[in-house]
């Protein structure tokens, strides 16, 4: 490398964004993930002793995936490729494969091939990579924010050692943030720069644990505040709230943090606490999610798991769901609110769930018998002569409009698919049909 092109190359490190600038180089300067490359730790040691095998690294944005394969870069003796899932193609991974087994015949070097965002390569460009990671031509490491589970194939998944990265914890963040405003190689320790501690704790808290949303958020508070009589450059809490002014939530409408806050928000309600179920529809507002798609869980879940222990949480989700279509945000939140905190402190019972279960499952594993006689339509020409509804007894000819007689085909008969509980509404609908099951009129309703 001559002197311009070395020249040129510091410059534009000195160009880059203080995000990665202060990306980690070594092990030992990473914060945070020490579950996995904490001394002593599996894949520690295996980057220490470049004996990589491929793997999966799973985790949100700013938790360092890629900081970890550019340390793997910077210490194995294989040959390392970098690939973004969102500008290659097919014929990227051809060419690099076959570069690879070249290598490897020619050189006996292996090669790791690095793919980033790999849950945006679809099957056939994932299929493409399986021969060579299965006969060992490449390691493989895919950094992705989504669950593997569902974005990467399984045969290439099975193959690969999946570790999974946390958010970085607010102390780990301000570790990073601080870091950088001290080192005066890479970050802002030659500039001079104040930063108010209530500003620090904003950028830390916004984050939300995404390390490099914080060091954006700073090196955006320091470019635009302009040195004051004294050349330091204060950056206040007025600053940082302009810098960053909303946290970072970690949501995708498809992907993984869908399902995990809307499993959350369910599970709250029907553990009858609305005020973990208001903060999770609140998470799901902020972050952009279809407001009918909450009124639809609010919905199923009145009656999934409320039941007739409260009748009118089902009214009160349906009309919150109708109040959606009509009004819209931002004013239908509200009533989205008041259909949660009416089905979380609802009494609960999911009997109507568990009886419809049951009655599908007759259905589709015993004969279908036929309807009873006395229960045949006979409104029509020629049916009395059938003997249609012949037998029939009237329920409102009898005391408390209530009679016993045979309702079922005799596959089911005796079969009990409602069983109330004893709370709320249902303790009474429990008493009528004690009632009526035993021969008697029951109470009137």
């Amino acid at each position: 490398m001559d002197l311009f092109e070395w020249s040129r190359r510091q410059e534009a490190a000195r160009s880059a964004p203080l995000a990665d600038r202060m990306r980690p180089r070594t092990l030992d300067e990473v914060v945070g993930q020490e579950h996995i490359v904490g001394p002593g730790r599996l894949l520690r040691r295996a980057i220490e002793a470049d004996r990589l095998s491929s793997l999966i690294l799973w985790g949100p944005p700013g938790s360092g995936k890629t900081t970890l394969a550019r340390i793997i870069a910077a210490t194995t003796r294989a040959h390392f490729e970098q690939l973004n899932a969102v500008t290659a193609g097919v014929s990227d991974i051809r060419r690099i494969m076959q570069e690879a087994r070249d290598r490897l015949g020619q050189h006996g070097q292996r090669t790791v091939v690095f793919v980033d965002e790999i849950h945006r390569w679809s099957r056939s460009q994932q299929d493409a990579l399986l021969p060579y990671v299965e006969d060992g031509t490449i390691i493989l490491i895919g950094a992705t924010t989504e669950n593997p589970s569902f974005e990467v194939i399984p045969p290439l998944l099975s193959r690969a050692r999946l570790f999974r990265l946390e958010p970085l914890t607010d102390e780990q963040v301000r570790t990073v943030v601080e870091r950088a405003l001290t080192d005066p190689e890479r970050g802002l320790g030659r500039e001079a720069v104040r930063v108010d501690p209530e500003a620090l704790d904003h950028i830390v808290r916004m984050a939300n644990g995404d390390a490099r949303s914080a060091l954006n958020a700073l090196e955006l508070a320091v470019l635009t505040t302009p040195p004051g009589p004294d050349g330091v450059r204060h950056v206040t809490l007025a600053v940082a709230e302009e810098s960053i002014q909303r946290r970072v939530l970690r949501y995708d409408r498809e992907g993984d943090q869908h399902y995990d806050v809307v499993s959350a928000f369910i599970k709250s309600m029907r553990g009858s606490d609305p005020d973990a179920a208001l903060y999770w529809l609140a998470r799901m507002i902020e972050a952009g999610e279809d407001p009918l798609f909450i009124a639809r869980r609010v919905v199923i879940h009145a009656s999934e798991d409320v039941g007739m222990a409260d009748p009118m949480a089902l009214v009160v989700a349906v009309a919150a769901m109708q109040a959606v279509h009509m009004v819209g945000w931002p004013e239908a939140r509200l009533a989205l609110a008041q259909a949660v905190v009416h089905v979380a402190t609802a009494p609960k019972s999911n009997a109507v769930y568990v009886a419809i279960g049951e009655a599908m499952k007759d259905v589709q594993e015993k004969r279908a018998g036929e309807v009873p006689v006395h229960l045949r339509d006979a409104s029509y020409k020629g049916a009395a002569r059938l003997g249609h509804g012949a037998g029939y007894k009237y329920p409102h000819d009898f005391p408390g409009a209530h009679v016993a007689q045979v309702y079922v085909p005799p596959e089911v008969l005796g079969r009990v698919y409602y069983r109330p509980s004893d709370r709320g509404f249902e303790a009474e609908i429990r008493r009528r049909l004690e009632a009526w099951r035993s021969g008697g009129a029951g109470p009137q309703p």
